[in-house]
């Protein structure tokens, strides 16, 4: 459940996940930073950190041409997916998706795709028009997908549900907007166990969404004290433009050489908001990061501060409404096993990425 942090369990009315949790393992655990979609999707989907699995951000710094480029090519993917160790041993599998990136990167041996964005006419004339992807109501439509082959295909073993997190960019967990929101998408859950009684389920999060206050443009800022780098890459940066403005709690420096690497770090430790500034070893040590796929410096906001590109200044004064993820602060989701059989303790899911190294 994209963006579903404990804060939006705990302040919903959430009454099937309420029995999962006592009748099942529950437990609220890391995820991986970045705290982004990508990077723990990646991670979720086959069982290993990005050290392993190459998926660093939503997009990434093109050493070729010097550009920000969306991560979607399932070549940049280094790890086998959940769907293929399915495939090896006659489990039919499904991906659901509300977005078109989680299917182009990590599909990779499903036996079938459904994405909102490019659902056939024939899944339409099942579940109906598509809402709007920046709506609560595309979460709805997904969820009837899912449940339409749980209802129609015996023969499906493994079903994958990746939901959007538009609804937790848009409001805060006790708003009675996401409340409403959570509340039905229990609902579904609740049908999922009716039409799967024999189901295990397991779920979990990529990160969760809080409001930001204030963002930096590191581009801006070092050129103006004299210290210009080649990038500052937005690990959270992706198509839905509309959901956090490109901007995340985290961030990649490229330098233009390595000996500009301490002026650089003082001067980005200068800024309100940024709570540390670590080296590509450090990030690769403490995160579980490929060290070829993100910049010399990794930058790491406190709770209320982001970073992007802004067009007419260095930093930006945010709305009452903006809300992001990206940084260590939105790096806690629950974890929910239900209706398994042979669960491991609760100690072995150290991460949300454990689920699959467990079904392995």
């Amino acid at each position: 459940m994209d963006g579903f942090g404990e804060e939006y369990y705990r302040n919903s009315e959430m009454p099937t996940l309420n029995a999962m949790e006592k009748k099942g393992l529950y437990k609220v655990v890391p995820s991986l930073m970045p705290s982004v979609t990508n990077v723990n999707n990646a991670a979720i989907i086959t069982g290993e950190t990005a050290e392993k699995n190459g998926i660093t951000g939503n997009v990434f710094l093109d050493p070729a041409t010097g550009k920000e480029e969306y991560t979607e090519d399932p070549k940049q993917l280094l790890a086998p997916t959940i769907f293929e160790r399915a495939r090896k041993v006659g489990i039919k599998s499904i991906l659901f998706s509300c977005k078109t990136k989680t299917v182009q990167l990590l599909s990779e041996g499903a036996g079938e795709t459904m994405c909102w964005e490019t659902a056939s006419p024939e899944w339409i004339r099942r579940i109906g028009e598509r809402p709007d992807i920046y709506s609560r109501e595309v979460n709805y439509w997904i969820m009837e997908a899912a449940l339409y082959s749980i209802r129609h295909d015996p023969d499906l073993g493994l079903i994958y549900i990746h939901t959007t997190d538009y609804p937790m960019h848009a409001w805060a967990p006790e708003s009675q907007e996401s409340k409403e929101h959570l509340h039905k998408m229990d609902g579904y859950l609740a049908q999922l166990i009716q039409a799967a009684p024999d189901a295990a389920i397991l779920i979990t999060a990529d990160h969760t969404v809080k409001h930001k206050t204030l963002c930096w443009d590191f581009e801006k800022v070092c050129a103006a004290r004299g210290a210009a780098i080649k990038a500052a890459v937005s690990p959270e940066k992706d198509r839905y433009y509309k959901h956090h403005l490109g901007m995340g709690g985290s961030a990649y420096i490229y330098l233009n050489e390595p000996k500009d690497s301490s002026k650089v770090r003082n001067i980005l430790l200068g800024l309100k908001g940024v709570e540390a500034v670590i080296s590509k070893a450090e990030a690769v040590k403490r995160y579980h990061l490929m060290p070829d796929r993100i910049g010399d410096l990794m930058v790491l906001g406190d709770s209320t501060t982001v970073f992007g590109h802004l067009e007419n200044s260095e930093s930006e004064i945010l709305p009452d409404t903006y809300r992001s993820h990206g940084s260590t602060y939105e790096a806690h989701v629950p974890l929910f096993i239900y209706n398994a059989r042979h669960t491991p303790s609760p100690d072995y899911f150290t991460d949300n990425y454990k689920l699959a190294s467990w079904l392995f």
